[in-house]
């Protein structure tokens, strides 16, 4: 009870003294309280949790941009806040860094603060149809800061498709699905398989969208047979993790009778 008591009493004089502020006014004279971790935690947070009025850093912007494009749908805000946040987190002008080591002192003090991939994925994704270019350059920033990412150059191959899509020159049509090529196959190297996985898991193939999608690109660019063997891969890949859309396992085997 009294504990509850001093505790209404701390919250009031707080309300009435204008000059505090929560996770600041005491912190920062605190010795023991350590320098806010600038290793951003690049998930979600819920942004009314977060009590803020206006964005101050790139990861507020990236937070705000989230619930913009999350929350409310709002897509062309969302895009400003991530090219914000990208802008003030950038590894053109040197205000971010790429960490590829635990520096002395690290986890107090890191300046400039390690480059964030949130930002750039989520503005990619948006951008993909209006700008693919900036598209694939941030998609490309994101493998420069962890080249280990999965996804990213799947995304980078579903740009460069779009583009082929919208190509009206045969020439640049077929550069652009070849691009796509390199980068779906980029993306599949990341997960390899080899003769001991497929001895631990009886997994032959992986990634069954990846095959797909190369399928489909083989075939616009008249390479039946390396499109019957990705659809193959798919059929391998599938019979281990299915497909979120089941029907097309049926469908790979049609165009395999299709293309023999």
């Amino acid at each position: 009870m009294r504990f509850a008591i001093l505790s209404l009493l701390i919250g009031v004089a707080f309300a009435q003294d204008p000059a505090y502020k929560p996770g600041v006014t005491y912190q920062s004279t605190n010795p023991n309280y350590p320098v806010r971790n600038p290793f951003y935690f690049e998930g979600r947070i819920d942004w009314d949790l977060l009590k803020i009025d206006q964005p101050s850093n790139a990861w507020e912007f990236a937070q705000r941009g989230i619930h913009r494009q999350d929350d409310l749908e709002d897509f062309p805000g969302a895009i400003d806040d991530y090219r914000k946040a990208v802008s003030m987190n950038s590894l053109a002008n040197g205000s971010c860094q790429l960490v590829t080591a635990a520096p002395v002192g690290f986890g107090q003090k890191v300046d400039p603060p390690p480059c964030m991939f949130t930002a750039r994925l989520r503005l990619g994704n948006l951008l993909k149809r209006s700008s693919p270019a900036e598209a694939i350059a941030l998609f490309q920033e994101v493998l420069t800061i962890d080249p280990l990412r999965l996804a990213v150059n799947g995304f980078i191959a579903e740009t460069y498709a779009l583009m082929a899509a919208d190509a009206s020159d045969a020439s640049e049509k077929n550069r652009l699905l070849q691009n796509a090529v390199a980068a779906y196959q980029a993306e599949l190297a990341l997960s390899p398989v080899t003769p001991l996985s497929i001895k631990l898991t009886g997994d032959e193939a992986n990634n069954a969208h990846v095959h797909w999608e190369l399928a489909a690109i083989y075939e616009k660019l008249g390479q039946f047979d390396d499109a019957k063997s990705e659809l193959e891969l798919y059929l391998k890949a599938t019979k281990w993790h299915s497909d979120t859309y089941p029907w097309r396992i049926d469908l790979a085997r049609k165009r395999i009778a299709r293309y023999q």
